[in-house]
């Protein structure tokens, strides 16, 4: 469990000794990197500056895919990869996380486009069979006309002339990337959050040997040995680099992509869908009861903590959508905004939706890896790739990875889990609905959720202002998922700031009192913890009417970090 104390516990043992490896960047990456480099049996450490995924890893489209449109960029090596790595995480690594998701491509044209479509879609399946983790993902189909508007009523009739049918995967990006960290944890690894690195530490041949870090939560000054250093802060990785007198061999570039949130009920559709644009590609995908509508791809060189969705951005992708919807989409049907940025590997191309997403790993200096690129379905590889050159000098053998044979908590028995799912409604009185809704975010650990209401009856009401979810999950965000402050809860334990009308402002007044026991919160914490989200959700929702990038960084500059960084 990452509970406080396990945080506490974490940093002194970071300290206490020199690791084999240390990981810098929570995200999906650096928590992948620390599951890997712990079940090779090193001593581990991972920091991370905020809150796990806090950064791009919350920020996705929330796909787990092969993406469909690298085939037209000819990166057929990547697709097959991610494809790979698809299957793993569906059958055995996150089925409670990631499932299956059908999606429509509408073909506008009779003829032409249905064969090279087609073509690429068969391709697509094809590769993931030639990975051998094809199970469980049915194949695509071709749809008439009437057949893809039965299955996505909410589609203009004259925007199409048939469909083709496929599968991709769907995850909780936040949640997964918790769990990568939690499963670190289980194997070892000593894991804290809100722990900011501040320089290098260097042996007297100038090997890096360690970093200097700084508490955010105390203000303590520590420091953090280990033979091996790796650098997974995905757009962070030149500030990292920075550090060090020595420059970085590759740059990265950030390109910013945003996502709507609107009521299931303001599309009619039982599919994900995918649209092609002028410059990218455009989702439209089934979210519990919501659709995320994204993305952008537009270069972003302002603060990378706190990107901002512009006026511009949230117009663009309504229109964009609007031109295959029956009934148009206006700002009133959005229940939230989120935007995030792309660790790219730079290039020469000015446009950023044309940079590869392949990864990079290199080793600028001795003691240092730096791991780069990549896209989210891949973070298993991209971790295996750093740790492997990070234990390449090592004075003794490390085993191979072995992490494709490694279940997240919450996996082993999850079908079994699944299958009590009606029973465990009746005997709890929660319902089927809401033990469904729980093994999709717990998976086995659901027991440890309803052990909490067992404990203590009142937890097992709905939570005021958002009711998909339950009392007792927010206090388990603390307990057991690492959650530091009502933002993490809000924003990435769950997803209430971008699931409800009011951005969780009603949900943050409740929840705050629920997790200040568990943190040793005063009223005056209480009190401040509140204000700072509903600053941020202010903050947010100004930039979201800006003209342009500038002025929304700027708007959103206005809310203050909860922690300085």
């Amino acid at each position: 469990m990452l509970t406080p104390s396990a945080r506490t516990a974490a940093l002194a043992a970071m300290t206490g000794q020199e690791l084999d490896v240390l990981v810098v960047g929570g995200g999906v990456t650096g928590a992948g990197a620390a599951l890997d480099a712990a079940t090779r049996g090193l001593t581990v450490g991972l920091v991370e500056a905020r809150d796990f995924a806090s950064g791009t890893s919350s920020r996705s489209s929330k796909l787990i895919h092969g993406g469909v449109r690298y085939l037209e960029m000819l990166d057929f090596g990547l697709v097959r990869e991610a494809l790979r790595e698809r299957g793993l995480l569906i059958q055995k690594l996150a089925p409670h996380l990631v499932r299956p998701v059908p999606f429509l491509y509408p073909l506008r044209h009779v003829g032409w486009e249905r064969l090279y479509v087609g073509a690429g879609i068969f391709l697509y399946d094809a590769l993931s069979v030639s990975g051998g983790t094809s199970a469980g993902i049915p194949k695509h189909k071709h749809l008439s006309r009437g057949a893809a508007l039965r299955a996505f009523p909410g589609l203009r009739p004259e925007s199409l002339s048939g469909a083709i049918q496929y599968y991709d995967a769907q995850v909780d990006d936040a949640r997964h990337t918790m769990f990568l960290a939690r499963t670190a944890a289980a194997h070892g690894a000593h894991v804290a959050s809100r722990t900011v690195v501040d320089g290098f530490l260097r042996s007297a041949d100038g090997r890096v040997a360690g970093v200097r870090v700084t508490d955010a939560e105390t203000g303590a000054a520590l420091e953090i040995r280990a033979k091996s250093v790796i650098n997974a802060t995905g757009v962070w990785t030149d500030d990292l680099q920075s550090l060090l007198p020595e420059p970085g061999t590759f740059r990265i570039t950030a390109s910013k992509g945003i996502h709507l949130v609107v009521p299931r009920s303001a599309i009619p559709g039982h599919s994900g869908m995918i649209l092609r644009t002028a410059t990218s590609v455009l989702f439209v995908i089934p979210w519990d009861r919501h659709w995320i509508v994204g993305t952008t791809d537009t270069p972003w060189t302002l603060d990378k903590s706190h990107p901002a969705a512009s006026g511009h951005d949230v117009d663009y992708l309504l229109e964009e959508v609007n031109k295959a919807l029956v009934t148009p989409l206006n700002r009133d049907d959005i229940q939230g905004v989120y935007a995030g940025l792309r660790p790219l590997i730079s290039a020469t191309a000015a446009n950023t939706a044309r940079l590869s997403r392949e990864h990079a790993v290199d080793s600028p200096v001795p003691g240092l890896v730096v791991i780069a690129g990549g896209k989210y379905t891949t973070y298993r590889v991209m971790a295996k790739d750093a740790v492997d050159l990070a234990v390449k000098d090592l004075p003794y053998r490390v085993p191979a990875s072995c992490t494709e044979q490694v279940p997240l908590l919450g996996a082993a028995g999850y079908r079994a889990a699944w299958n009590r799912r009606h029973a465990l409604g009746r005997g709890t009185g929660l319902g089927v609905g809401m033990i469904e809704h729980l093994l999709h975010r717990y998976g086995t650990l659901v027991d440890e959720v309803l052990g909490l209401i067992t404990a203590d009856p009142s937890l097992g009401a709905p939570m005021p202002g958002a009711p998909e979810y339950l009392t007792a999950e927010i206090v388990y965000a603390v307990t057991h998922e690492g959650a530091r402050h009502l933002e993490d809860v809000l924003t990435r334990r769950t997803r209430i700031s971008i699931e409800t009308a009011d951005r969780g402002r009603t949900a943050a007044r409740a929840a705050a009192p629920l997790i200040a026991p568990a943190l040793g919160w005063s009223a005056e914490d209480v009190a401040r913890e509140i204000g700072h989200y509903e600053s941020r959700v202010a903050a947010e929702l100004a930039a979201q009417s800006a003209p342009d990038d500038a002025g929304a960084d700027a708007l959103r500059r206005e809310a203050p970090e909860i922690v300085p960084v």
